[in-house]
């Protein structure tokens, strides 16, 4: 089973949270699932995946999410992609 951790450096938390809801079908047309959402502080969010193509949500990831990333305020992310042990 893979999965992503993603880690999300923001500007705003309700205009993130506004973003991200409304990109919940693009998200789920490249294979990915939300599975869990974390704020840590105002500037810093953590999800977690279900990735059902790693390659679909890789090039999501490298393409489309900038639109995303723009709307929603994200200053820099990271993602892991990691399979259960």
């Amino acid at each position: 089973m893979t999965q992503m951790i993603a880690h999300y450096q923001i500007a705003d938390y309700a205009r993130f949270r506004t973003a991200f809801d409304a990109d919940a079908e693009d998200r789920g047309n490249s294979g990915l699932s939300l599975l869990q959402l974390w704020r840590e502080n105002d500037t810093s969010v953590w999800a977690l995946y279900q990735v059902a193509d790693a390659t679909r949500a890789t090039a999501y990831l490298q393409g489309a999410a900038g639109v995303f990333n723009t709307q929603a305020g994200v200053s820099a992310t990271e993602f892991h992609l990691v399979e259960t042990a």
